[in-house]
């Protein structure tokens, strides 16, 4: 059982660790995306360093890796994976995202999972990922932290889906709680050095030089 999730696991994650933003760096500017700006291999710093095109690109990309990974992954290899369609799509949406943190590409030293998270979300749960997109965007639009609108619209999408279940009783697969908390705290995790940052109010705000 467990060889068959191979080839599900190692698409999902090379599909995941490719650097999108190291490569747009080098492309457009040739310059290593990783000692410039904040140093991060993400769309944020892509943004920052190469502007707002690149950056929303490089977004789009990275989300596209979640996306190739649950709906194009899984399900090439679902008739040969031991568990349902569902847990097959989150499982190879998982590992992506884990790719992208932790590319082999580059060391293991890759983003913090935003693009990628928010790829795998928007496939399994559309409109719940879509709401929590808008608080980020609200969040940003108001505080100008990109940071703080990751951390909160990840937070946001695990409170709305306990809200759905166990609020309202709606027929929310409990896979989807499970995965919608870990990924927070996933989130939580990635950017602990900008939640100090925001604490001690030295984070780079959006559109500023920092």
């Amino acid at each position: 059982m467990v060889l068959s999730l191979i080839p599900i696991i190692t698409l999902s994650y090379l599909v995941g660790s490719i650097p999108t933003a190291l490569l747009m760096g080098r492309i457009l500017k040739g310059v290593d995306i990783r000692n410039v700006g904040s140093g991060n291999v993400g769309a944020a710093n892509t943004f920052r360093i190469l502007g707002p095109i690149p950056g929303v690109v490089c977004l789009l990309l990275d989300a596209g890796k979640g996306v190739l990974a649950v709906l194009v992954v899984a399900a090439i290899f679902s008739h040969t994976s031991p568990l349902s369609l569902t847990m097959t799509k989150i499982l190879g949406g998982a590992v992506a995202i884990s790719g992208h943190i932790f590319p082999v590409w580059i060391g293991f030293k890759g983003g913090k999972g935003v693009g990628t998270g928010a790829g795998v979300l928007f496939s399994l749960l559309p409109l719940e990922a879509a709401g929590a997109f808008l608080f980020f965007v609200l969040v940003v639009a108001l505080t100008r932290y990109i940071s703080l609108g990751s951390i909160t619209g990840v937070i946001f999408m695990a409170v709305a889906i306990l809200v759905e279940k166990y609020g309202f009783g709606l027929e929310v697969r409990t896979e989807f709680v499970y995965l919608t908390i870990v990924l927070s705290l996933l989130i939580l995790l990635t950017h602990r050095s900008n939640i100090k940052r925001l604490l001690k109010g030295t984070e780079g705000k959006f559109g500023g030089k920092g």
